[in-house]
């Protein structure tokens, strides 16, 4: 059954029991006794056929849950002409398998887009003329072209000039990189240059991105299922509930006593208060920009004791950032930047536009370029304020101004040199990295008093990038060069020591996401393959938001634990009295309704939850 028929299904059953419980009372107070219980006997039918279903499909799994408590009470209550008391049951029932269909739906509606970067076409060279194919069309040999912008289809090798590629989603590489001709492009990546061309190498479905998608099926597949918490309680309480059932039977020849005690016993406080604590745990999370998917998720984070993170876009900002401006003598550091700005005005390519947004974000006033020229991955040319003006890489600058290489400024691992020349000469050099997000180590700070015990950073670029990333974060493991599968490896190898919750944001992270007891994706920015994988989303571009979303989740997972000893002990009480003749049927299950409106009020308490820290706030929008 799908997920939509799924909902519709509870939908369906809790309308018949609630028709059938209204319809009995009407009839009741109508004085038609014997409609009434057909009433209420057509309203419990099908909520215990299904029930019976659910069951048996439990019992194959090798499962033992709660269902089977509510089917006993609503069995023995119409064998014992106790009809009103199994309405109330099965509405009870009914009611919280719908609230839990509610929240797996409404996540689910935030997240329809399905592995969105996956290129669906491809554009061919064929007979001197370019046509539009799908990938699956695609055989090595073929020569496609890549425009800028696109997704490589397939993998392949670069054909004719050098190509500019973004590998963020696929490697952690935050800066594009310049493939020549005959270099390997693999599929997934984004062309951040001009377009250019590709000779085909492997088919779609054999190519590098395709491989990454059947990862993140495969560690969907292997990854345990969630049990709910209340499964967790409920072979004790069918034990204890049998027992004093039949304790009341045996001793008293009654057996409408050990009905009444089945009434209340029906688990509906482990039934409806942990879904609605769980669900208002969820809804407290998504104000803080945390969408969980589900309730069982949202348990998962509660338990988290390692965290791994990816570094691009994750604990790193994913964006090239000027760290230092170097200018040579007789010019100010705004005045080079001013410069520089203006004439990358003229590009598209990331890093100008990154020198472009670093400018803007000082005051600096950038006028327009004049008569711009760009040579495509090596820098742009234009006159600016009356001074010709030359920025680009290192090399490049160099060579045109006649400078010597051995003035450049040091610079750290994964830094990149962008060098200025002003009318023929070296004018200095803008220092660029992806730099590590604010906040970083007091958010780790705040994830071990949450009882994070180890955390670790996890990346696909080099060793030494990734060694300065974490310099002084005090992480606990620096794990770097890694590819898709060598994260999931990582993440089942840390699930030896607890739950383990994932971070990250492109689609190398997606395997890797879907292996870890609760993966997170970085929702505002990431690819959409992560997010899909992952079992919650961060909806705003602020890692720390993960330290909201553990708090409200281990919150509202003791509050619903709250809610469920409470509700026990309340209902043991109820069992007792029945079990001594001071309840019958109707009174038990009316008592097991104020019983579950006390636990229901103590479980919304979850929307309450404010997370340490939280004085910025909930999420815009939230």
């Amino acid at each position: 059954m799908t997920a939509d028929a799924s909902d519709r299904f509870r939908t369906i059953l809790l309308g018949l029991a609630l028709a059938g419980l209204g319809a009995g009372l009407a009839l009741h107070l109508a004085g038609r006794a014997e409609a009434a219980r057909l009433a209420w006997t057509a309203g419990v039918a099908p909520v215990l056929a299904a029930l019976a279903v659910e069951i048996l499909r439990s019992l194959r799994r090798g499962e033992l849950g709660l269902d089977i408590v509510a089917a006993l009470s609503m069995s023995a209550a119409l064998a014992f002409g106790e009809t009103l008391a199994a309405a109330v049951v099965a509405l009870m029932y009914s009611g919280g398998t719908f609230l839990e269909g509610y929240a797996e739906r409404r996540a689910r509606s935030a997240m329809r887009a399905l592995l969105e970067r996956v290129p669906r076409t491809a554009t061919r060279y064929r007979d001197g003329a370019l046509e539009e194919v799908p990938i699956d069309d695609i055989v090595p040999g073929d020569r496609v072209m890549v425009r800028r912008g696109e997704v490589v289809p397939v993998d392949g090798r670069v054909a004719g000039r050098d190509a500019h590629l973004d590998l963020s989603a696929l490697t952690g590489e935050p800066l594009p990189v310049r493939l020549t001709d005959g270099a390997e492009a693999p599929s997934g990546a984004a062309n951040a240059g001009e377009a250019f061309d590709l000779t085909a190498t492997r088919i779609a479905r054999d190519s590098t991105y395709a491989g990454i998608v059947r990862l993140v099926e495969a560690a969907q597949r292997s990854k345990a299922p969630m049990s709910r918490l209340a499964d967790r309680w409920s072979l004790g309480f069918l034990a204890v509930t049998v027992a004093i059932a039949g304790a009341a039977w045996a001793l008293t020849g009654d057996p409408i006593r050990a009905v009444a005690v089945l009434v209340v016993a029906t688990p509906c406080p482990l039934i409806l208060a942990v879904p609605v604590a769980l669900v208002a745990g969820m809804s407290r999370a998504a104000q803080f920009g945390v969408l969980v998917k589900g309730a069982a998720p949202l348990e998962a984070m509660a338990r988290t004791r390692t965290l791994i993170l990816d570094k691009t876009g994750t604990l790193t900002d994913g964006r090239p950032a000027i760290v230092a401006v170097v200018p040579q003598a007789g010019i100010a550091p705004d005045a080079l930047l001013r410069l520089a700005a203006a004439a990358d005005q003229a590009s598209q390519h990331p890093v100008a536009q990154a020198v472009v947004a670093a400018a803007r974000a000082r005051g600096l006033d950038l006028p327009p370029p004049e008569a711009p020229s760009e040579v495509a991955g090596e820098g742009v040319t234009a006159t600016v304020a009356g001074r010709r003006v030359i920025v680009g890489g290192a090399g490049f600058v160099e060579r045109a101004t006649g400078a010597d290489s051995a003035g450049r400024p040091s610079r750290a691992p994964g830094a990149v040199l962008v060098a200025v020349g002003v009318d023929g000469h070296p004018a200095g050099y803008l220092v660029m990295a992806d730099p590590v997000r604010d906040g970083a180590a007091a958010m780790l700070a705040r994830l071990r008093a949450e009882g994070v015990r180890r955390v670790l950073l996890a990346t696909g670029d080099r060793a030494e990038v990734a060694r300065q990333v974490a310099e002084g974060l005090g992480l606990d493991a620096v794990a770097s060069g890694l590819t898709p599968a060598a994260k999931v490896a990582l993440v089942q190898a840390e699930r030896a020591a607890g739950p383990v919750m994932m971070v990250g944001d492109g689609v190398n992270d997606a395997p890797a996401l879907a292996a870890a007891d609760i993966g997170v994706a970085m929702g505002a920015r990431g690819a959409a393959a992560s997010a899909e994988a992952a079992d919650a989303v961060l909806l705003v571009d602020r890692v720390d938001r993960i330290v909201a979303g553990i708090a409200i989740a281990r919150r509202a997972r003791r509050i619903a634990l709250e809610s469920v000893v409470a509700g026990i002990g309340l209902s043991l009480a109820g069992m007792v009295a029945a079990a001594l003749g001071q309840l019958t049927p109707v009174q038990g299950a009316l008592i097991q309704e104020a019983i579950d409106v006390a636990v229901i009020l103590n479980a919304l308490r979850a929307l309450r939850i404010a997370p340490p820290g939280s004085d910025d706030g909930p999420a815009p929008g939230g």
